[in-house]
């Protein structure tokens, strides 16, 4: 079989066998030079084949190269850490702390950003964002392409993921080798991230001028607000900062600033986004010349909450944002148009489901005079007269008194302390009624002389208060101040009487809820609610909607007021952050007008009041069974050899019983007869002068119980009544 080579060598041609061929023959002599060239270009069509091969197998080798290259790059940290943030009940920034080395920077999604704002920043900065994977090869091919024919270069061909990278590394853009990892980091992050990750990366860090990054944090300080709310105009000023964000702050510079926004608008009209007559009017639009501060509300709350939970990034509580503003600035008002050490607190919940609305430890944060960084909202300080209204609800669940019972006011003594009222005066005989609208000070303490110290102090704590005893020791000074709260604890405690004797724990968490034991029952707190509304009102003020009470610490210290209408309760503290007295402050001058203000910004109509339980007792002094005509005190039971008061010897204290025959069985022992007995304050029987007793079911639940005897001495206990067994 002859062989055909397809080329020569440089000796000489070669002949068919593979031998030189005769010189000067010129040709092979048995292959003509036709059929030659034909199986010469044959062999050359091969060796091309074999060149195309060997050349995709480098491709291949080098694609798998640069794909090991791209999967082994250690990525910088995606998680860098954003400011802290406080935001109320709808989302609403309250305030923000910066991170390290006091820069803003506010985690973004895009969710946080206007729409609009992300179509023009892709279009200006990264039209191809979304199909390239993490490197633009036009992009990169105009860059040079400039670079030769111009000696410089005109725009950048970095992508927006090669920007991410740049600032997650904190790397530099001029040099070679920064781009090249640049460019190695942006093909990793497309690999690992979505597109929606590696846009809101870039959204969180990208550089807006001074200490700002992030199109949020750059939003509040320009233009103080969230930027799912920004215009044409302001979304082409972010849009351009970032890319030289020094020389085109609009606070520095105006015209760097002007030029590079109506560029963005420009840009952004001929791809189609912005109609011409938008765009003529977003360049005329002024830009910001200062940045404006971050968010200062509710800055105690943020203070408490950092503080407990120290490593958590976002706190959702229950404020209204809008409210705190208003009530912020009335704060601020009422306290700058008095002396200049003077502080207020205040404290808006709404009773029905415990949210707390609104909560003001200061009227300025920032006021170092009047020591505003003290949160007076928690601080522990003598609340005055504030507790009366507890007292007397529990005097009237025990049976000692109702509203139109009569009450000596005149100088006594319990065992050595002799209180005075306020103004020094003695009235004699009032009505329970008018001696708490009045705050006077010998009855409530008579009513504390009979309930006991400690009754009262655990009544608080039920309420969910946290009371502080100076001394360590319950006395009856009790009942006048002479016990540490705090704000938050009396609009704890006010909530409860305004729900009904029981109600939510007071919570600035979304989440957590709580109930409070029952303190009083629904008729006592009823009781005081029909007392307290008929309270004068300050100038201007509506009366008889508003049931209140104030109070005046000793030596003028503090000033409060707290109240409620059908579904709100405020508190209000004034005074001296460091607790000197403040010459001539009283609630009802200071505190009381404060309050009245604070429920017209809260809303402009009051919700309407309970009506009264059904068994209520409302008659008049002269038609009150004999023992609640008039209160005695229990010492009664010890003058002119008199029998001893009255002793419930069945059912004992916190039995739980079953009713038999609907009926339930009460044995006393002692007192003087006829007796009356009253159910959560309601009187269920009367008369009586044996002391074997069946009572008509009170109904299923707690129930106190309480025996009254002719010379108004009483004995009460506490059942739980299980009808079903």
């Amino acid at each position: 079989m002859t062989r055909y080579l397809p080329f020569a060598s440089r000796q000489g041609r070669w002949s068919a066998r593979g031998r030189p061929a005769p010189a000067g023959t010129g040709r092979c002599p048995t292959v003509g030079s036709g059929r030659s060239a034909r199986r010469s270009d044959g062999g050359s069509l091969i060796g091309a084949r074999a060149w195309i091969l060997f050349v995709l197998i480098l491709l291949v080798l080098a694609s798998k190269v640069a794909n090991h290259w791209v999967e082994v790059t250690v990525l910088p940290q995606t998680l860098a850490a954003t400011s802290v943030e406080v935001r109320d009940r709808e989302g609403r920034l309250l305030r923000a702390y910066p991170v390290e080395d006091g820069r803003w920077r506010l985690r973004t999604g895009l969710a946080d950003v206007d729409p609009a704002y992300l179509r023009m920043l892709i279009a200006y900065e990264d039209k191809r964002f979304y199909s390239h994977s993490g490197i633009d090869p036009l992009a990169m091919l105009r860059v040079l392409g400039q670079a030769l024919r111009d000696q410089r270069t005109r725009s950048g061909g970095s992508t927006l993921t090669m920007q991410v990278a740049r600032l997650l590394e904190n790397g530099t853009t001029g040099r070679l080798a920064g781009k090249l990892r640049q460019m190695r980091v942006a093909l990793a992050l497309e690999r690992r991230l979505s597109k929606e990750e590696i846009l809101a990366l870039y959204l969180t860090h990208a550089p807006f001028g001074g200490n700002l990054e992030g199109v949020r944090a750059a939003s509040y300080a320009w233009f103080g607000k969230e930027p799912h709310r920004l215009t044409a105009a302001e979304s082409a000023l972010l849009v351009a900062l970032p890319q030289s964000p020094e020389r085109r702050r609009p606070d520095l510079s105006v015209g760097e600033a002007r030029s590079a926004r109506n560029r963005v608008l420009a840009r952004s009209q001929s791809a189609g986004l912005l109609p011409q007559e938008v765009v003529l009017r977003a360049k005329r639009a002024p830009l910001p010349t200062t940045r404006r501060p971050f968010p200062l509300l509710a800055p105690h709350l943020g203070d408490h909450l950092r503080a407990v939970a120290p490593t958590q990034g976002q706190f959702d509580v229950t404020l209204d944002r809008d409210l705190q503003i208003r009530l912020q600035a009335v704060l601020k008002r009422r306290t700058q148009a008095a002396e200049a050490r003077l502080g207020a607190a205040m404290i808006v919940a709404d009773y029905r489901n415990g949210e707390i609305l609104a909560a003001l430890g200061a009227p300025d944060y920032t006021n170092t005079a009047r020591r505003g960084f003290i949160d007076m909202s928690t601080a522990y300080r003598s609340p005055g007269s504030t507790l009366k209204p507890l007292i007397y609800g529990l005097a009237f669940d025990e049976g000692l008194v109702h509203p139109d019972t009569l009450m000596s006011d005149a100088p006594m003594s319990f065992g050595g302390y002799a209180p005075q009222n306020f103004d020094g005066r003695f009235r004699g005989d009032v009505r329970v009624r008018d001696a708490l609208q009045m705050s006077l000070n010998t009855p409530v303490v008579a009513l504390t002389d009979a309930l006991g110290p400690s009754r009262l102090m655990g009544a608080m704590r039920r309420a969910g208060m946290q009371p502080v005893l100076p001394g360590g020791k319950a006395g009856l000074a009790v009942s006048l101040g002479g016990v540490g709260v705090s704000l938050r604890d009396l609009v704890q405690l006010y909530a409860v009487l305004a729900a009904g004797g029981t109600g939510p724990v007071l919570r600035t968490s979304l989440e957590t809820r709580g109930e409070t034991d029952r303190v009083i029952s629904p008729v006592a707190a009823w009781y005081l609610s029909d007392i307290l509304r008929d309270l004068p009102v300050p100038q201007g003020g509506r009366p008889g909607v508003l049931p209140y009470k104030t109070g005046t610490s000793y030596g003028h210290r503090d000033a409060w007021a707290v109240g409620w209408d059908g579904r709100h309760v405020i508190g209000v503290w004034l005074g001296r952050a460091d607790g000197t007295p403040v010459p001539g402050v009283f609630g009802a001058d200071l505190a009381a007008p404060l309050l009245f203000e604070a429920f017209a910004v809260l809303k402009p109509e009051l919700d309407p009041l309970q009506p009264p339980p059904a068994n209520a007792l409302i008659l008049g002094s002269a038609e009150l069974p004999l023992p609640l005509q008039r209160f005695r005190g229990r010492d009664t039971a010890f003058l002119g050899g008199a029998p001893t008061a009255p002793e419930v010897v069945f059912p004992p204290d916190m039995a739980k019983l079953a009713l038999q025959e609907g009926q339930l069985a009460l044995k006393l022992r002692g007192g003087r007869s006829p007796f009356t007995v009253l159910a959560n304050g309601v009187p269920v029987a009367r008369g009586l002068r044996s002391r074997s007793i069946n009572l008509p079911s009170p109904g299923p639940g707690h129930v106190t119980l309480v025996v009254v005897d002719k010379e108004g001495r009483s004995a009460s206990v506490t059942v739980e009544i299980d009808e079903a067994g």
